[in-house]
Protein backbone atom coordinates (compact mmCIF):
# COMPACT_ATOMS: atom_id res chain seq x y z
CA UNK A 1 0.00 0.00 0.00
CA UNK A 2 1.52 3.18 -0.69
CA UNK A 3 -0.88 5.44 1.55
CA UNK A 4 0.67 5.22 4.54
CA UNK A 5 1.45 7.81 7.54
CA UNK A 6 3.94 9.63 6.04
CA UNK A 7 1.83 10.66 2.96
CA UNK A 8 -1.13 11.21 5.60
CA UNK A 9 1.32 14.06 6.72
CA UNK A 10 0.62 16.23 3.44
CA UNK A 11 -2.65 18.52 3.77
CA UNK A 12 -4.96 17.39 1.34
CA UNK A 13 -6.65 14.61 0.69
CA UNK A 14 -8.06 13.86 -2.65
CA UNK A 15 -11.15 11.26 -3.61
CA UNK A 16 -11.91 9.70 -6.73
CA UNK A 17 -15.18 7.98 -6.57
CA UNK A 18 -18.21 6.62 -9.15
CA UNK A 19 -21.50 5.08 -8.65
CA UNK A 20 -23.83 3.51 -11.50
CA UNK A 21 -27.42 3.95 -10.22
CA UNK A 22 -30.59 5.57 -11.35
CA UNK A 23 -31.43 9.07 -10.12
CA UNK A 24 -34.27 10.82 -11.28
CA UNK A 25 -33.97 14.77 -12.57
CA UNK A 26 -35.81 15.97 -9.50
CA UNK A 27 -33.03 14.41 -7.33
CA UNK A 28 -30.40 15.70 -9.40
CA UNK A 29 -31.24 18.99 -8.62
CA UNK A 30 -31.76 18.38 -5.15
CA UNK A 31 -28.33 16.37 -5.06
CA UNK A 32 -26.82 19.26 -6.45
CA UNK A 33 -27.76 21.89 -3.88
CA UNK A 34 -26.90 19.27 -1.20
CA UNK A 35 -23.62 18.63 -1.93
CA UNK A 36 -23.00 22.22 -3.42
CA UNK A 37 -23.80 23.38 0.50
CA UNK A 38 -22.01 20.48 2.44
CA UNK A 39 -18.84 21.46 0.49
CA UNK A 40 -18.78 25.18 1.56
CA UNK A 41 -19.26 24.04 4.91
CA UNK A 42 -15.86 21.91 4.61
CA UNK A 43 -14.35 23.69 2.71
CA UNK A 44 -14.09 20.98 -0.26
CA UNK A 45 -13.46 21.52 -3.62
CA UNK A 46 -13.41 19.28 -6.98
CA UNK A 47 -16.31 18.05 -9.16
CA UNK A 48 -19.20 16.04 -9.07
CA UNK A 49 -21.38 15.21 -12.34
CA UNK A 50 -24.83 14.01 -12.04
CA UNK A 51 -26.71 12.44 -14.28
CA UNK A 52 -29.68 9.84 -14.15
CA UNK A 53 -27.33 7.20 -14.42
CA UNK A 54 -25.21 7.49 -11.22
CA UNK A 55 -22.37 10.05 -10.17
CA UNK A 56 -18.99 10.63 -11.00
CA UNK A 57 -16.75 12.76 -8.96
CA UNK A 58 -13.56 14.19 -7.46
CA UNK A 59 -12.91 15.64 -4.50
CA UNK A 60 -10.24 17.62 -2.25
CA UNK A 61 -9.98 19.06 1.06
CA UNK A 62 -8.33 17.89 4.55
CA UNK A 63 -8.68 14.41 5.46
CA UNK A 64 -11.18 15.03 8.26
CA UNK A 65 -13.56 16.86 5.44
CA UNK A 66 -13.34 14.20 3.03
CA UNK A 67 -13.93 11.73 5.60
CA UNK A 68 -17.20 13.55 6.69
CA UNK A 69 -18.18 14.62 3.16
CA UNK A 70 -18.15 10.94 1.71
CA UNK A 71 -20.21 9.31 4.47
CA UNK A 72 -22.50 12.12 3.72
CA UNK A 73 -22.49 11.41 0.11
CA UNK A 74 -23.66 7.52 0.73
CA UNK A 75 -26.42 8.88 2.65
CA UNK A 76 -27.96 11.07 0.60
CA UNK A 77 -27.32 8.91 -2.29
CA UNK A 78 -29.25 6.10 -0.32
CA UNK A 79 -26.26 3.33 -0.37
CA UNK A 80 -24.60 1.40 1.43
CA UNK A 81 -21.14 1.11 0.17
CA UNK A 82 -19.27 3.12 -3.03
CA UNK A 83 -15.56 2.65 -3.69
CA UNK A 84 -12.96 5.53 -3.42
CA UNK A 85 -9.46 6.26 -4.15
CA UNK A 86 -7.23 7.98 -2.95
CA UNK A 87 -4.38 10.10 -3.12
CA UNK A 88 -2.70 12.99 -1.24
CA UNK A 89 -1.78 16.62 -2.16
CA UNK A 90 0.45 19.49 -0.27
CA UNK A 91 -1.55 22.07 -1.89
CA UNK A 92 -5.68 21.87 -3.06
CA UNK A 93 -6.28 20.13 -6.01
CA UNK A 94 -9.17 21.93 -7.73
CA UNK A 95 -9.89 26.12 -7.66
CA UNK A 96 -13.63 25.55 -6.92
CA UNK A 97 -16.34 23.12 -6.19
CA UNK A 98 -18.65 22.38 -8.88
CA UNK A 99 -21.58 20.23 -9.02
CA UNK A 100 -23.14 19.65 -12.73
CA UNK A 101 -25.97 18.04 -14.41
CA UNK A 102 -24.69 16.15 -17.24
CA UNK A 103 -26.13 13.64 -19.61
CA UNK A 104 -23.97 11.21 -18.67
CA UNK A 105 -21.61 10.57 -16.02
CA UNK A 106 -18.95 9.77 -18.52
CA UNK A 107 -19.93 10.15 -22.35
CA UNK A 108 -19.45 7.22 -24.46
CA UNK A 109 -22.83 8.74 -26.78
CA UNK A 110 -25.02 5.88 -26.76
CA UNK A 111 -28.00 5.73 -24.09
CA UNK A 112 -28.52 2.06 -24.84
CA UNK A 113 -25.26 1.49 -22.75
CA UNK A 114 -26.60 0.95 -19.19
CA UNK A 115 -23.03 -0.30 -16.98
CA UNK A 116 -25.83 -1.24 -13.94
CA UNK A 117 -27.34 -3.99 -15.76
CA UNK A 118 -24.28 -5.15 -17.83
CA UNK A 119 -20.53 -4.97 -17.10
CA UNK A 120 -17.31 -7.06 -17.74
CA UNK A 121 -15.62 -8.69 -15.39
CA UNK A 122 -13.07 -7.29 -12.38
CA UNK A 123 -9.71 -8.14 -12.27
CA UNK A 124 -8.41 -6.90 -8.67
CA UNK A 125 -5.41 -4.86 -8.27
CA UNK A 126 -3.58 -7.40 -6.98
CA UNK A 127 -4.75 -10.06 -9.89
CA UNK A 128 -3.88 -7.49 -12.36
CA UNK A 129 0.15 -8.57 -13.38
CA UNK A 130 -0.92 -12.06 -13.43
CA UNK A 131 -3.52 -11.20 -16.32
CA UNK A 132 -1.17 -8.64 -18.38
CA UNK A 133 1.08 -11.79 -18.48
CA UNK A 134 -1.26 -13.95 -20.34
CA UNK A 135 -0.57 -14.52 -23.46
CA UNK A 136 -4.02 -15.51 -24.31
CA UNK A 137 -5.22 -11.44 -23.66
CA UNK A 138 -4.99 -8.48 -25.49
CA UNK A 139 -5.16 -5.46 -23.32
CA UNK A 140 -6.52 -1.95 -24.28
CA UNK A 141 -6.02 1.15 -23.03
CA UNK A 142 -9.18 3.52 -23.12
CA UNK A 143 -8.05 6.42 -22.14
CA UNK A 144 -6.93 9.68 -24.68
CA UNK A 145 -3.87 9.47 -26.74
CA UNK A 146 -2.76 12.29 -24.25
CA UNK A 147 -3.23 10.28 -21.30
CA UNK A 148 -1.69 7.25 -22.57
CA UNK A 149 1.14 9.69 -23.85
CA UNK A 150 2.98 10.30 -20.61
CA UNK A 151 1.73 6.43 -18.37
CA UNK A 152 0.53 2.91 -19.81
CA UNK A 153 0.99 -0.68 -19.22
CA UNK A 154 3.71 -2.09 -21.60
CA UNK A 155 2.06 -4.00 -24.22
CA UNK A 156 -1.65 -2.45 -23.89
CA UNK A 157 -3.03 -1.31 -27.06
CA UNK A 158 -3.60 2.40 -27.67
CA UNK A 159 -6.80 3.52 -29.86
CA UNK A 160 -5.73 6.78 -30.02
CA UNK A 161 -8.79 8.20 -29.31
CA UNK A 162 -8.89 12.17 -28.59
CA UNK A 163 -12.49 11.59 -26.41
CA UNK A 164 -13.99 8.52 -25.25
CA UNK A 165 -16.71 9.07 -27.71
CA UNK A 166 -14.52 7.73 -30.09
CA UNK A 167 -14.05 4.46 -28.48
CA UNK A 168 -16.83 2.76 -30.23
CA UNK A 169 -15.78 3.37 -33.69
CA UNK A 170 -12.31 2.59 -32.68
CA UNK A 171 -13.95 -1.39 -31.54
CA UNK A 172 -15.80 -1.96 -34.98
CA UNK A 173 -12.71 -0.53 -36.76
CA UNK A 174 -9.71 -2.66 -35.00
CA UNK A 175 -11.38 -4.55 -32.34
CA UNK A 176 -13.52 -6.61 -33.79
CA UNK A 177 -11.55 -7.53 -36.74
CA UNK A 178 -8.69 -8.49 -34.39
CA UNK A 179 -11.08 -10.79 -32.30
CA UNK A 180 -12.48 -12.52 -35.31
CA UNK A 181 -9.12 -13.99 -36.15
CA UNK A 182 -8.53 -14.56 -32.59
CA UNK A 183 -11.51 -15.77 -30.79
CA UNK A 184 -9.62 -17.01 -28.35
CA UNK A 185 -8.17 -14.08 -26.59
CA UNK A 186 -9.72 -12.43 -23.18
CA UNK A 187 -10.21 -8.76 -23.46
CA UNK A 188 -9.40 -6.61 -20.77
CA UNK A 189 -9.18 -2.85 -20.25
CA UNK A 190 -7.82 -0.35 -17.78
CA UNK A 191 -9.00 3.56 -17.76
CA UNK A 192 -7.47 5.83 -14.31
CA UNK A 193 -10.24 5.48 -11.97
CA UNK A 194 -12.31 2.51 -13.44
CA UNK A 195 -15.55 4.10 -14.44
CA UNK A 196 -14.44 4.64 -18.25
CA UNK A 197 -14.02 0.66 -18.65
CA UNK A 198 -17.66 0.40 -16.64
CA UNK A 199 -18.85 1.46 -19.99
CA UNK A 200 -16.28 -0.19 -22.44
CA UNK A 201 -17.38 -3.74 -21.51
CA UNK A 202 -20.94 -2.94 -21.18
CA UNK A 203 -20.74 -1.41 -24.79
CA UNK A 204 -18.49 -4.52 -25.91
CA UNK A 205 -20.69 -7.31 -24.28
CA UNK A 206 -23.86 -5.30 -25.91
CA UNK A 207 -21.82 -5.71 -28.83
CA UNK A 208 -21.65 -9.41 -28.83
CA UNK A 209 -17.90 -9.76 -27.36
CA UNK A 210 -17.14 -12.49 -24.83
CA UNK A 211 -15.02 -12.92 -22.14
CA UNK A 212 -14.58 -9.57 -21.29
CA UNK A 213 -12.77 -7.81 -18.33
CA UNK A 214 -11.47 -4.70 -16.23
CA UNK A 215 -9.04 -3.77 -13.96
CA UNK A 216 -11.43 -2.94 -10.65
CA UNK A 217 -10.90 0.72 -9.63
CA UNK A 218 -8.52 1.77 -12.25
CA UNK A 219 -4.86 2.57 -12.25
CA UNK A 220 -5.35 4.22 -9.45
CA UNK A 221 -6.21 1.21 -7.56
CA UNK A 222 -3.40 -0.19 -9.14
CA UNK A 223 -0.94 1.69 -8.10
CA UNK A 224 -2.50 2.33 -4.32
CA UNK A 225 -2.49 -1.44 -3.75
CA UNK A 226 0.88 -2.99 -5.71
CA UNK A 227 4.06 -1.57 -4.82
CA UNK A 228 6.28 0.00 -6.99
CA UNK A 229 9.22 -3.29 -6.86
CA UNK A 230 6.04 -5.41 -8.08
CA UNK A 231 4.48 -3.00 -10.36
CA UNK A 232 4.29 -2.89 -14.15
CA UNK A 233 3.20 0.34 -14.63
CA UNK A 234 5.70 2.66 -16.67
CA UNK A 235 5.29 6.29 -16.39
CA UNK A 236 2.85 8.56 -14.12
CA UNK A 237 -1.21 8.85 -14.53
CA UNK A 238 -2.54 11.66 -15.89
CA UNK A 239 -5.63 13.02 -13.53
CA UNK A 240 -7.80 16.42 -14.69
CA UNK A 241 -6.85 18.58 -11.66
CA UNK A 242 -4.38 21.13 -10.86
CA UNK A 243 -2.12 18.29 -10.07
CA UNK A 244 -2.02 17.11 -14.27
CA UNK A 245 -0.09 13.43 -12.96
CA UNK A 246 0.76 11.60 -10.20
CA UNK A 247 3.74 9.21 -9.24
CA UNK A 248 3.39 5.65 -8.21
CA UNK A 249 3.38 6.95 -4.59
CA UNK A 250 -0.15 8.53 -5.59
CA UNK A 251 1.89 12.12 -5.03
CA UNK A 252 1.73 14.95 -7.90
CA UNK A 253 4.14 13.71 -10.51
CA UNK A 254 6.59 15.83 -12.89
CA UNK A 255 4.50 16.87 -15.37
CA UNK A 256 2.70 20.54 -15.26
CA UNK A 257 -0.16 22.19 -17.77
CA UNK A 258 0.08 23.90 -20.63
CA UNK A 259 -2.48 26.49 -20.42
CA UNK A 260 -2.59 27.15 -23.84
CA UNK A 261 -4.02 23.95 -25.35
CA UNK A 262 -4.53 22.35 -21.26
CA UNK A 263 -2.33 19.17 -22.42
CA UNK A 264 0.47 17.39 -19.65
CA UNK A 265 3.73 19.04 -20.41
CA UNK A 266 6.64 16.91 -19.36
CA UNK A 267 10.26 18.00 -17.90
CA UNK A 268 11.69 17.33 -21.27
CA UNK A 269 8.84 19.01 -22.88
CA UNK A 270 9.67 22.34 -21.25
CA UNK A 271 13.36 22.28 -22.33
CA UNK A 272 12.17 22.41 -25.88
CA UNK A 273 12.45 25.76 -27.95
CA UNK A 274 8.61 25.82 -28.66
CA UNK A 275 7.62 25.77 -25.22
CA UNK A 276 6.37 29.54 -24.07
CA UNK A 277 5.57 29.53 -20.10
CA UNK A 278 1.79 29.89 -20.45
CA UNK A 279 1.64 30.17 -24.07
CA UNK A 280 2.13 27.10 -25.86
CA UNK A 281 3.57 24.11 -26.44
CA UNK A 282 5.03 21.46 -28.58
CA UNK A 283 1.54 20.15 -29.39
CA UNK A 284 -0.45 23.35 -29.91
CA UNK A 285 2.30 25.68 -31.68
CA UNK A 286 0.73 25.34 -34.37
CA UNK A 287 -2.83 26.04 -32.99
CA UNK A 288 -3.73 29.51 -32.16
CA UNK A 289 -3.62 33.48 -33.84
CA UNK A 290 -1.33 35.65 -32.51
CA UNK A 291 -4.23 37.33 -30.78
CA UNK A 292 -4.78 33.95 -28.78
CA UNK A 293 -0.94 34.20 -27.94
CA UNK A 294 -1.16 37.54 -27.00
CA UNK A 295 -4.57 36.76 -24.48
CA UNK A 296 -2.40 33.97 -22.95
CA UNK A 297 0.81 35.85 -22.19
CA UNK A 298 -1.04 38.32 -20.25
CA UNK A 299 -3.11 35.62 -18.11
CA UNK A 300 0.16 34.02 -17.60
CA UNK A 301 1.66 37.92 -16.22
CA UNK A 302 -1.31 37.64 -14.40
CA UNK A 303 -0.88 34.74 -12.80
CA UNK A 304 3.41 35.49 -12.29
CA UNK A 305 2.84 38.39 -10.20
CA UNK A 306 -0.23 36.69 -8.23
CA UNK A 307 2.35 34.03 -7.27
CA UNK A 308 5.36 36.72 -6.72
CA UNK A 309 2.83 38.12 -3.74
CA UNK A 310 1.06 35.22 -2.57
CA UNK A 311 3.71 31.91 -2.92
CA UNK A 312 1.87 29.46 -1.06
CA UNK A 313 -1.79 30.44 -2.87
CA UNK A 314 -3.11 27.22 -4.61
CA UNK A 315 -5.38 28.89 -6.82
CA UNK A 316 -3.32 29.48 -9.61
CA UNK A 317 -0.52 25.91 -10.70
CA UNK A 318 2.66 26.99 -12.08
CA UNK A 319 2.31 26.81 -15.72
Amino acid sequence: MNTGDGLKKLKYKVAAFYNFLSISDQDIILLKDQLTDLAKNYEIKGTILIASEGVNGTVCGTEVAITFFLERLKKILKISDISFKYSWTEKQAFRRFKARKKKEIVTIGLKQINPSKTVGKYIKASEWNEFLKDPDTVIIDTRNDYEIKIGSFEGALNPHTNSFREFPLWVQKYLKPLIDENPSLKIGMYCTGGIRCEKATSYLIEEGFSDVHHLEGGILKYLEDVSSEKSLWDGECFVFDQRVSLNHELLPGSHRMCHACGLPVSPEDVKKTTYIKGMQCEGCVDKFTDSDRARFAERQRQIDEIMKRLPDNSIWPSS
